[in-house]
């Protein structure tokens, strides 16, 4: 929880230091807050104030000669502040919708093509993490066999959506791959991935013929319900902002864009709690994205969470604007989403 600056000026000088950092990318003396943003303060009452805020460590100050830039504390107030009150809207310039086709490949199709419009309409790293199916609940699963080496695991939730992946079939035939879909129906109608994946992983009868005779399909299931896929686009956008050009910052953040697990698994967490978060410099748990900022929102089908998107960027920016395009994207694609359900294959890595 953010703790305010005690009164009402060091608020406007905080609000006025942050905005003219962001527009600016340069420290922030008095003179030009008391210039551009607080014409009834003189420079020693703002050169003061910001003394004090830095004392409270809200700002902070690169070198003894220089103006002070806002700190993460500084940015959670300012966040914190917009979301008290209806700052949302349509971006005056943001991500086009998600197309409204219809075809088996819609939904890898807008969830490829979303970051990439979340990028271009923000000019940061545009991420989305594929429907977390593990917060889903199971109405069937489906085991078809192609051809002498091929079968299709085909799962399908409560709310209609349909995931498909190859699978190796092994020795069983046609008739046992069909009946131990069946059978995992059975057990399983209703739970949620979750559920099933604790189960299996501490059965309460290890010699079940569904664990002992169906074990290598058994796990090629548990693979398809553990899948997370993440999307990312315009990695090198944060290149361009004067804040993340430090050599090792930049290493340090591909390097987990790269890896993925880290951000999946705190993306996955996020996407438990619906609507617009913003995760601010040290606030964030991976070490590589510390010198940046994360805006998420999660997106819907039939009002359930499946998935989230955002932006990485720096922390120095205009987070009214770029929360807004966040929100709105997120919209578009909870509708795109609705538009092709039933026809949708969800995508696997």
């Amino acid at each position: 929880m953010s703790v305010e600056p005690p009164d009402q000026r060091k608020r406007d000088v905080l609000m006025a230091v942050i905005a003219e950092y962001v527009a600016t990318a340069e420290p922030v003396g008095s003179r030009a807050v008391a210039r551009r943003h607080m014409r009834g303060l003189s420079p020693a009452t703002i050169r003061n104030t910001m003394a004090d805020l830095e004392e409270l460590g809200y700002l902070s100050q690169p070198h003894t000669s220089a103006g002070r830039v806002p700190t993460d504390k500084a940015y959670r107030f300012y966040v914190d502040q917009l979301e008290r009150i209806p700052w949302m809207g349509a971006p005056a310039e943001g991500p086009a919708p998600p197309p409204a086709v219809a075809s088996t490949d819609a939904a890898e199709q807008i969830m490829a093509e979303t970051p990439t419009r979340l990028s271009v309409g923000t000019h940061m790293t545009g991420i989305l993490l594929a429907p977390p199916l593990r917060q889903t609940a199971l109405d069937r699963i489906e085991l078809v066999r192609l051809g002498e080496d091929r079968a299709v695991l085909v799962v399908v939730t409560d709310t209609g959506w349909v995931t498909a992946r190859p699978v190796s079939p092994g020795p069983h035939t046609a008739d046992e791959l069909r009946e131990a879909g069946k059978t995992f129906t059975r057990r399983y109608r209703g739970k949620t991935f979750r559920q099933i994946l604790d189960d299996v992983a501490a059965p309460s009868d290890p010699l079940d013929p569904l664990w002992t005779r169906g074990r290598p399909l058994l796990e090629q299931i548990v693979a398809l319900l553990q899948d997370r896929s993440l999307f990312i686009s315009g990695a090198t956008h944060l290149l361009d902002h004067p804040d993340l050009s430090d050599m090792a910052t930049m290493r340090a953040l591909l390097r987990t864009f790269d890896e993925k697990a880290r951000l999946v698994d705190l993306l996955s967490r996020m996407a438990e709690e619906r609507g617009i978060q913003v995760v601010i410099g040290r606030e964030n748990p991976v070490e590589g994205m510390q010198e940046c900022s994360l805006i998420t929102s999660t997106y819907t089908y039939r009002d359930q969470v499946l998935g989230i998107l955002g932006v990485v960027g720096p922390r120095r920016m205009a987070y009214s604007d770029v929360m807004s395009v966040v929100d709105e994207t997120a919209r578009q694609v909870s509708q795109s989403l609705a538009r092709v359900r039933h026809q949708l294959y969800l995508p696997s890595s």
